[in-house]
């Protein structure tokens, strides 16, 4: 298939598969005699994969370092756990922090409608983020 069919198959502008084949997700395709890309099924479950994985929060270097172990023989499944399992890890820290800011921002909200504007003085600047004394 050509890469405008590719791209409307999988949903993705034709550059992004173009990028791809330069950052080595891809490999790059054969060319027809008219110089035109042509693509094989393996290219369309490559780009569903590269999908999949960007949705579990994969980086473009995650990803080729996957392509690169399957290309190198070795099956990625267990440096693919890895990675998730990081991924999982980051976001339950990232929940954490945000849980933290949410108190936070809860309390200054609070703090804020029971203090009264006229209260504030320059040296505060805004006496809702002032750390009392």
């Amino acid at each position: 298939m050509l890469i405008g069919e590719l791209a409307e198959a999988v949903g993705l502008p034709t550059q992004t598969i173009r990028f791809y084949e330069r950052k080595g997700l891809l490999a790059d395709p054969e060319r027809g005699a008219n110089g035109y890309r042509n693509y094989d099924e393996s290219t369309l479950t490559q780009l569903h994969f590269i999908g999949a994985a960007q949705t579990a929060g994969l980086t473009l270097a995650e990803i080729g370092s996957i392509i690169d172990l399957r290309d190198d023989g070795t099956v990625p499944c267990t440096h693919v756990a890895g990675l998730v399992e990081s991924k999982l890890a980051a976001v339950r820290a990232r929940i954490a922090t945000l849980a933290a800011l949410e108190a936070e921002l809860e309390a200054l909200v609070e703090r804020s409608h029971r203090l009264d504007p006229a209260d504030c003085s320059d040296a505060e600047i805004c006496h809702i983020l002032s750390v009392p004394r």
